[in-house]
């Protein structure tokens, strides 16, 4: 986990791979959320110019979409910083997720259209094959995409936007949930998962509450028990 706060070489082919500002945003993404870039650690625009070989534009365009997920910082003397995790007020933060779970799958449940349908389901693919491959980041990313999914299906914007916010702030401590996996990374939740989808399908208003609060309850009493084991310990706060 310990990866340091400098920010590591990538190979030249991983260079060649993008351009522009969605590849500036994809390499400091994927630093952040794999914790290679920790929590507080500052980003140097020249440094990074020099490093992907683009100039200071495309990283001030990705480092404003990364203010918007809320894993960097933009300071009032213009520098950026890899945003903080909070874990003295974690308590906070599930206590929101857990009720947006519950209300967005509920909308879901009761407004939801057959392309809303089919929307999900194709999301849950992508998130069976990121399980099935072991791949923890591509795991946060497709669950991330899954829930916004079932959010987009309740027709409320304001539900959907909140609660996408907290996804995005909620990747990092996945992270470091998964990392604390020696062998296979939990698959259970694709079957949670179908059980969601299944209640959506079905209009079932009570079944989609029941089930996606049991959702995030399990997936919070499992951060918060790996957080008092202290496997968080060296991460900053």
């Amino acid at each position: 986990m310990g990866k340091g706060t400098a920010m590591k070489e990538m190979p030249a082919r991983e260079r060649k791979r993008g351009s522009g500002a969605q590849y500036v945003y994809d390499v400091l993404r994927e630093e952040i959320l794999d914790l290679a870039l920790a929590p507080g650690s500052a980003i140097d625009e020249n440094q990074l110019a020099e490093r992907l070989a683009v100039s200071r534009t495309p990283i001030r365009e990705a480092l404003v979409r990364l203010a918007g997920e809320g894993l960097v910082t933009q300071l009032p003397n213009r520098s950026t910083v890899v945003a903080n995790i909070d874990f003295l007020n974690l308590h906070t933060f599930f206590d929101a997720l857990t009720l947006m779970y519950r209300v967005t799958t509920r909308l879901a449940g009761e407004h939801r259209s057959e392309t809303d349908l089919a929307a999900i389901r194709a999301k849950q693919e992508d998130f069976a094959r990121a399980v099935g491959k072991q791949d923890a980041l591509a795991m946060i990313a497709t669950n991330r995409n899954f829930h916004a999914a079932i959010a987009e299906a309740g027709r409320n914007p304001y539900f959907t936007s909140l609660f996408s916010r907290l996804l995005d702030e909620g990747q990092r401590i996945l992270r470091i949930y998964y990392s604390s996996f020696n062998d296979q990374l939990p698959d259970r939740y694709v079957v949670e998962h179908e059980h969601l989808i299944a209640a959506i399908a079905s209009r079932d208003i009570d079944a989609c509450d029941q089930l996606a609060t049991a959702h995030a309850d399990q997936i919070v009493r499992q951060i918060q028990n790996m957080i008092d084991r202290g496997s968080c310990r060296g991460i900053p706060l």
